[in-house]
């Protein structure tokens, strides 16, 4: 198992995991897939921005990813960042998930943020158990913020101070 920045080479996969997600779950709330355009120019903004998109490689393949963004827009929200992780449906469960995000701790602590958020779903469970295990708590919880899959989304988001 490998860490390391994500290069261009690796966006066809980062594709496929995140239009997995898009499809099969509740972990990115939409509904339609997204195409090479949109993971090129969502790449070309993070590198821009200076925000880290780190990918796990098992075998020479990037098998999960992680990132991370700013949380709101406005200039006061500067010193606070949410993240996303994403593994491959076959690669879950292997401890992928702990190493992106404890890169993402360390790399929001090393761009001197102050706070990581995290929004997940309410029904996801092991997320906000595994958030927890790294010191995220609960902070808000947002009823019926997404519909999907024919049905209301609850959404929580959970947060980490780092400094």
């Amino acid at each position: 198992m490998i860490l390391r920045n994500a290069d261009k080479k690796d966006l066809s996969i980062i594709l496929d995991i995140m239009n997995e997600a898009i499809l099969n779950t509740t972990a990115i709330y939409d509904y339609k897939s997204r195409d090479e355009s949109y993971v090129n120019s969502w790449f070309e903004k993070k590198q821009v921005e200076k925000f880290p998109v780190i990918v796990c490689e098992i075998n020479s393949k990037a098998v999960g990813y992680g990132s991370f963004g700013p949380f709101r827009a406005w200039e006061a929200y500067k010193f606070s960042v949410e993240h996303s992780i994403y593994v491959h449906k076959d690669y879950r469960g292997r401890g992928i998930g702990k190493e992106l995000l404890q890169a993402l701790i360390n790399a929001a602590k090393a761009g001197g943020y102050h706070t990581m958020i995290g929004g997940i779903d309410a029904s996801n469970q092991k997320s906000c158990d595994f958030h927890a295990k790294f010191g995220f708590e609960e902070v808000g919880r947002i009823k019926d913020a997404g519909y999907k899959f024919d049905k209301w989304l609850d959404l929580v988001f959970m947060q980490l101070i780092l400094s």
